[in-house]
């Protein structure tokens, strides 16, 4: 297990460096660049424009470097932590990142866990229950999930949270605890808020692997294994979750690394609407300034999470499948 860990380990090396060229090469892609947006906007507010001042700036930040001398630059520094400036905010991309990451982090690992939590009992109940209410009831839920987009959800959300509190469900902390110091309060004040980009976010990811579970459990309750063990007396409840349910879970583990990049994502209309401090409306605003090192960083650090979540899958898939175990340790 230990060499397998290790050479997963190492086989991550050349694909983060090739996410960092292939995450700069298309922030670089659109035409123009930062300084030509800020052209842009300063000549639609009618406002004087520089020519020199504004070539001094592009001297300034090697936006009239080739692309590959600006690569060189911006891979060198994040290898030292550096991750550039940002120009658009005019701050160190690590710093604005570093204030924003905590939150994404935050709020995809609830809604990884709510998904969980929620899918895979549901999951497991449809399958030993088929065509029975539930799992009509679990079918028809699932499809609404799958269907509504997030915004939407959001949308349908604030509207009962305000009806029910009479408050709007907007940011992580009610308005005292915005700029308190932590305590326990702000911490149970936090939680009140977390559950609502939690549960808006992980809702279509929680529709479509109940029906994974669903559907891999039933395939593997058809087995024959599955029918001699009964036919020897072996109990339901053991003969379920000894055999079939380990098995069931595999196509689950191995989506994890999938599953955090589509949280990220699902997340970014999420905060959009409700207005959180996320690394989503960063990205979006880098985006719209072609801030590109801002946008390269955090679409690398994205990516790096995928890598990482891809690692725990394989790491699962070989504690779970004694079959996967055999052929890892072979190797």
């Amino acid at each position: 297990m230990l060499r397998f860990v290790l050479r997963r380990l190492l086989l991550m090396i050349p694909t983060i460096v090739a996410i960092s060229i292939i995450s700069f090469l298309v922030m670089e892609a659109p035409p123009g660049d930062y300084m030509d947006s800020y052209v842009t906007n300063l000549m639609n507010r009618q406002e004087y424009v520089d020519p020199a001042e504004v070539e001094a700036l592009r001297l300034r930040y090697g936006l009239d470097q080739p692309t590959y001398v600006r690569y060189f630059r911006w891979i060198s520094g994040v290898v030292r932590g550096d991750l550039g400036r940002s120009l658009a905010w005019n701050q160190p991309v690590r710093k604005l990142i570093g204030e924003r990451l905590p939150w994404t982090l935050t709020i995809s690992l609830s809604s990884l866990l709510l998904t969980y939590a929620l899918a895979i009992p549901i999951g497991t109940y449809v399958a030993t229950h088929q065509y029975s209410t539930g799992d009509y009831m679990a079918t028809l839920v699932g499809f609404l999930g799958l269907s509504i987009p997030n915004f939407l959800i959001a949308l349908i959300v604030m509207w009962i949270y305000f009806q029910t509190t009479r408050r709007v469900a907007v940011g992580l902390f009610s308005d005292e605890y915005i700029s308190a110091p932590w305590s326990f309060a702000k911490l149970v004040d936090l939680l009140k808020h977390l559950w609502v980009p939690a549960f808006i976010t992980g809702t279509a990811g929680t529709a479509g692997l109940i029906r994974t579970v669903r559907a891999n459990l039933l395939d593997e309750l058809s087995k024959p294994y599955v029918e001699v063990a009964r036919s020897k007396g072996l109990k339901e409840n053991k003969l379920l979750y000894k055999y079939p349910f380990r098995l069931a879970m595999n196509p689950v583990a191995s989506t994890i690394g999938w599953s955090l990049a589509g949280l990220v994502n699902g997340e970014l209309l999420t905060s959009l609407v409700l207005g959180l401090p996320t690394m989503a409306p960063l990205l979006v605003g880098a985006l719209q300034a072609q801030d590109m090192l801002l946008a390269a960083s955090i679409v690398l650090i994205l990516s790096i999470l995928t890598v990482i979540g891809t690692l725990v899958s394989d790491v699962l898939l070989v504690w779970l499948d004694p079959r996967i175990r055999t052929t890892m340790v072979s190797e």
